[in-house]
């Protein structure tokens, strides 16, 4: 089994707090807080957006691996992911992951395309993870 590993370390309340997150690789190290999560403070990062980087890069290989087997390998996949987060009684609850993804792919016409695009939405690890997401929207567009 392959394991992947990062930690958070956090100093202080919630709201005056602190944080840093980072991997194990070393790819990622970075400041987070109340205010890059909640307030929209860009001078660090948030779990939404790790959650959003994840599941775009998860989506874009599962995409890829889908089109190399169906003999069409893409020549481009990028994705955006947007991962929405609403503050609700109970407490913070993603709502809503949205997925844009544009593939450069010759030869493969647009109903094929979705198709594969929709079984990488159902199928990658990091949809599979986020089954409690009530809504992970796709929008697929082949690029010709």
């Amino acid at each position: 089994m392959i394991e992947s590993k990062a930690n958070a370390i956090w100093h202080g309340g919630l709201k005056d707090g602190k944080g840093n997150i980072s991997s194990k690789s070393g790819a990622l190290n970075g400041p987070y807080s109340f205010k890059t999560r909640f307030e929209g403070d860009d001078t660090g990062t948030n779990p939404e957006e790790l959650i959003g980087a994840a599941h775009a890069g998860c989506f874009s290989m599962f995409l890829s691996s889908l089109l190399e087997k169906a003999g069409k390998p893409a020549t481009r996949i990028m994705t955006d992911a947007t991962v929405h987060l609403d503050v609700t009684d109970n407490g913070p609850v993603i709502k809503l992951i949205e997925l844009n993804t544009e593939g450069e792919v010759e030869g493969m016409d647009e109903a094929e395309f979705q198709q594969h695009a929709q079984e990488a939405k159902e199928k990658c690890p990091i949809s599979a993870a986020l089954k409690a997401v009530p809504e992970i929207k796709l929008t697929a567009t082949l690029k010709k």
